[in-house]
């Protein structure tokens, strides 16, 4: 049976990816990483282990030590905060990236999941419809890393024999964890002021468009992708996934149709609204689901309605 090893594990994807691996291949085979933190274990049952990807040593320590057939590498610094700490962010998305491809081919490891973002994006890309092949020029020390990111996959793949493989998430919606202080969180955020205040102040302008998708489908597309045919693949870690693009002013009527008395209000934040208005507002993803069967399940209103209905749940 495949082992898996999943660095990032308490991170916002993380969090749910690995229950969905454990159900698909068992409980024991998947193993959780995160970096080391006293409450982390509590999050995600065994078998888990602490990582530091910035240390090439602990990350082919624990590929050795669990015997991993495939990593999914999640990890990351993200926007805002990357732009903030460039040093840490540097470690951990660049170097941390090389450690993962390097130890896994040192290793025998036969396969990494490693996504991208619309962060590899920028502000010469056409923001409409954006092709999944076109310029990429991004502005930020994270969208930088995952261009890097994309082209040190490619390579690994063509020119040293790893599977490498990864999809462009965009903004990512769950009730699950709480939101942090990445460019969509506002998008998570909202429904905790609507259930909790009846009320929201946006840090991005009112029509500031971005491409947006429910966890389930997140994690859909990590595993999809990963378990599509290689035969049919002619991209590997840069493939455009699309689920719903909306507006916060649009998803505001959305939650205010299901509590009338909902209020948004807005007090832009200058660097987050900058890396907005860096990314595209709609992405074209006809290479996934031409390639590999990519389809979302979730459109705004369906997100909307399961993600008040568990947050309730959640917070009650």
């Amino acid at each position: 049976m495949e082992r898996i090893l999943v660095t990032g594990a308490y991170g916002q994807i993380g969090s749910e990816l690995v229950p969905a691996l454990r159900d698909r291949f068992g409980v024991d085979n998947v193993i959780a990483a995160g970096y080391e933190n006293p409450a982390l274990p509590q999050l995600i049952a065994e078998p888990n282990t602490f990582v530091d990807v910035t240390d090439y040593g602990q990350v082919d320590a624990a590929i050795r030590e669990h015997n991993v057939d495939t990593v999914y590498h999640l990890s990351s610094i993200l926007s805002a905060l990357a732009e903030q700490d460039r040093k840490q962010a540097y470690a951990v998305n660049f170097s941390g990236v090389h450690h993962v491809l390097e130890a896994a081919l040192a290793n025998g490891v036969h396969q990494v999941i490693v996504p991208s973002s619309i962060a590899a994006f920028g502000p010469e890309t056409p923001a409409h419809n954006t092709p999944n092949d076109t310029v990429q020029k991004p502005n930020t020390s994270y969208g930088i890393s995952k261009v890097f990111t994309e082209l040190m996959g490619n390579y690994y793949t063509t020119k040293l024999g790893l599977d490498v493989r990864g999809v462009r998430l965009p903004g990512i919606i769950s009730w699950k964890i709480e939101p942090t202080a990445g460019t969509t969180d506002y998008a998570v955020a909202i429904f905790y002021g609507a259930i909790r205040e009846g009320r929201y102040v946006s840090f991005l302008g009112p029509d500031t468009r971005l491409p947006m998708m429910y966890m389930p489908d997140a994690v859909s597309s990590l595993i999809d992708v990963a378990t599509a045919d290689f035969d049919r693949l002619k991209h590997h870690v840069d493939y455009n996934v699309a689920a719903m693009s909306f507006t916060p002013a649009e998803l505001a009527a959305a939650i205010k149709q299901r509590i009338p008395g909902f209020e948004i209000q807005y007090d832009v934040d200058p660097l987050r609204q900058s890396i907005a208005d860096s990314w595209p507002n709609k992405l074209d993803d006809t290479v996934a689901r031409q390639e590999w069967d990519w389809s979302p399940l979730y459109d705004l209103d369906a997100m909307v309605d399961n993600m008040l209905e568990n947050l309730r749940r959640k917070l009650a």
